[in-house]
């Protein structure tokens, strides 16, 4: 690691983006990018969309909402945040989030330190052209996040 990490700019749309499963997530910045200290991205999450409850043992995780409302299980706490609303998850906590409106719901994730964003790299699909409709390939993207979520420190409650 460097003292300081390299400065730059993101323009919109630039980032790499992935699906998965149902959901679109940009990169905005990478560990490469940030010396390590973080990963954001932004995900635009469909009616019924989001992850199953899991935890993370290496990253905090943040949740900044631009549209829509999102519901959050945090431990035994559920709530509904939304845009504007700021969501902090310390490292072990079991949550998920999920869109149950019936519009698509934008947030922005940061993850602390950096890393969680090769598993996304690993377990989702390309996007090539985010304006397609999203493959159907839940069954295969959970099979892909139950074999590497170990290798990331996560664990995943179904």
């Amino acid at each position: 690691m460097t003292d300081k990490p390299a400065l730059f700019h993101r323009s919109v749309g630039t980032g790499r983006t992935y699906w998965g499963p149902g959901d679109l997530y940009t990169f905005l910045v990478t560990g490469a990018e940030s010396d390590g200290a973080y990963f954001a991205m932004e995900a635009v999450v469909p009616p019924g969309g989001g992850p199953p409850l899991h935890t993370h043992s290496h990253e905090n995780e943040t949740f900044y909402v631009l549209e829509g409302n999102c519901t959050f299980q945090l431990e035994d706490k559920t709530i509904v945040a939304g845009p504007g609303d700021f969501v902090n998850i310390p490292i072990g906590t079991r949550h998920f989030f999920r869109n149950d409106s019936a519009d698509n719901v934008r947030l922005v994730l940061t993850f602390t330190p950096s890393g969680i964003e090769k598993f996304f790299e690993e377990t989702l699909e390309l996007a090539v052209d985010p304006t397609q409709a999203p493959p159907d390939n839940h069954a295969e993207v959970g099979a892909r996040y139950a074999a590497a979520a170990p290798r990331y420190g996560m664990e995943f409650f179904v």
